[in-house]
């Protein structure tokens, strides 16, 4: 179950790096759902607490406004997979059963290919589809989605496979929709 706990959190920082990072934090810090490791338990310190807060905090606002939703996400490209690596690898006891370098690259490659996904196709995407009108709320579904997923990574992880599963088959459906219909323009 750690496992997947662990690619749910990743998964969830690749669409907003300090959500899941957050939840991680008040869960160890609060709950007995997870216990972090040594090192990895500075997360539960109060001084980590509060700058992810403020953080998630910089990150809501900054993916609102126009323009600067864009140099965010040029932003994020590397703090995104940093913090995925940094969920997998702290995600419970994952660290003791899988090669710590592993589980770090496991951890970029998961947050960096959603948060690629979201950046490069369905971002811009969603920009020239309705002039930008649909940015704020697609940003709010987006941090949504990482704080349900973080949490459900935790408590239900099973449920998050099920669930990260049917939004990658969605994906595919929808890369194969947008380039069948680029072929057949004239």
């Amino acid at each position: 179950m750690d496992i997947i706990a662990a690619f749910g959190l990743s998964a969830s920082a690749g669409l907003n790096a300090y959500i899941p990072l957050l939840v991680v934090s008040l869960l160890a810090k609060f709950t007995n759902l997870i216990n972090l490791a040594e090192g990895w338990n500075a997360l539960e310190s109060w001084w980590i607490i509060g700058l992810l807060v403020v953080l998630s905090l910089v990150e809501f606002l900054a993916d609102k406004i126009p323009a600067i939703n864009h140099v965010n996400d040029i932003l994020q490209t590397f703090i995104r997979p940093t913090a995925g690596a940094i969920l997998f690898a702290s995600s419970a006891r994952v660290i003791t059963e899988v090669n710590p370098i592993l589980s770090i690259a496991i951890g970029v490659l998961v947050a960096g290919g959603v948060h690629a996904a979201k950046s490069v196709l369905v971002r811009p995407a969603v920009t020239a589809a309705t002039a930008g009108a649909a940015d704020v709320p697609v940003s709010v579904m987006e941090d949504v989605v990482a704080t349900t997923i973080s949490i459900l990574s935790v408590i239900i992880p099973v449920l998050v496979a099920i669930i990260l599963l049917i939004l990658l088959l969605g994906l595919v459906w929808w890369i194969a929709e947008q380039s069948t219909e680029k072929e057949s323009e004239p």
